[in-house]
C-alpha cells in the first residue's frame, strides 16, 4: 500500500473526513477523489493539505493551496518532502507549514 493511501486510511478510521486530490483515480477509499486541490475546495472545506508529492513537485501544490479561499490551516508535507522556498511562501501568507514529517505518526504521538 502506498504511504498516501495507508495515511488518509488512517486518519479516516480516527474519525477525520479525507478529501482526495488525485486526477488518476476517481474515487480513492470509497471518497471522490478529485484532479485539483482547488476543485476539492469547491466542495469541501479544505483544513489540511497534506501533501505525498516529490519535493520538486510539492511548491505547486502549496501555491494552489496558499490560494484557496478560505484558506488551509495548515499545509503538511509528508516525510522525506522538503522544500524551504514553499515554507516561505507559505509562512508569508501566514498559514502554518509542516514538512519532512508524517502526520500519522505525529497524530499518533498526539493520541498517545
Amino acid at each position: 500500500m502506498r504511504p498516501s493511501n495507508s495515511v488518509a486510511r488512517y486518519l479516516q478510521r480516527s474519525g477525520y473526513t479525507i478529501v482526495p486530490v488525485n486526477p488518476g483515480h476517481d474515487a480513492i477509499l470509497g471518497e471522490k477523489s478529485y484532479r485539483t486541490l482547488s476543485d476539492a475546495a469547491r466542495e469541501h472545506a479544505i483544513d489540511i493539505v497534506d501533501v505525498f508529492r516529490r519535493s520538486e513537485l510539492a511548491g505547486a501544490v502549496v501555491d494552489e493551496a496558499i490560494a484557496l479561499r478560505p484558506a488551509p490551516q495548515l499545509i503538511w508535507l509528508q516525510q522525506g518532502v522538503v522544500d524551504v522556498t514553499a515554507q516561505a511562501r507559505a509562512a508569508k501568507a501566514g498559514i502554518p507549514f509542516v514538512m519532512d514529517h508524517c502526520l500519522a505518526i505525529e497524530h499518533r504521538h498526539l493520541e498517545a
